[in-house]
């Protein structure tokens, strides 16, 4: 999507296929961006603390996307739950969802969302929103169904706040729209400091 600017119009690249991304930018009157998904390495490196690793891996994913569309405004964004110093992963198995979620039951953890925004003159803009979430204590068998439901899926940390989890967040201090997983306030102001006339 062509995005006005300073200098005329300018495309947006989201660097991500996430659907949540895609419609919370819309929030922000960007309803069609150009969709460039990267593949990197997502391995946490040794000893990296979780707001660290989500803040390399969303510039990561900028660079890598600006090499594809080295004169787009690149949009990049990746979000980490940690529980204390530890990173927890994106759910690709039942076992692991599983694991996440008897983890966070009953207790707080932090969701860390990274943005960058890199123009084609290569300066990168980056953000970190923190948000800190609160699970009630989950049955056994509210885990299952919620493992049965499918939502897990890809998450981070196993589930996913725009959904059926949400029945389980006691409180939530921060951005929710970073839990899901592009923090709107952060993204509106990089944008508009890369010079995109954003509402």
């Amino acid at each position: 999507m062509a995005v006005p600017s300073a200098s005329g119009t300018r495309e947006l690249v989201l660097a991500s296929a996430s659907p949540r991304r895609r419609e919370l930018l819309a929030r922000l009157g960007i309803p069609a961006p150009r969709v460039l998904a990267t593949d990197i390495d997502e391995t946490p490196l040794p000893r990296e603390q979780p707001r660290e690793h989500a803040v390399r891996l969303a510039a990561g994913k900028a660079r890598a996307a600006a090499a594809l569309a080295p004169d787009a405004v690149i949009l990049a964004g990746d979000t980490v739950v940690g529980v204390g110093r530890r990173i927890l992963p994106k759910a690709e198995d039942e076992r692991t969802a599983r694991r996440c979620l008897a983890l966070l039951s009953g207790r707080r953890h932090r969701v860390f969302s990274a943005i960058a925004v890199l123009t084609p003159d290569g300066t990168l803009r980056e953000a970190l929103s923190e948000t800190v979430v609160r699970f009630k204590r989950l049955e056994p068998a509210e885990i299952e169904a919620y493992i049965a439901g499918g939502e897990w899926h890809g998450k981070a940390g196993g589930y996913a706040i725009q959904g059926s989890a949400e029945g389980f967040c006691v409180w939530l201090a921060g951005s929710h729209s970073g839990v899901v997983g592009l923090p709107l306030y952060e993204t509106r102001r990089l944008l508009r400091a890369a010079g995109l006339a954003i509402a």
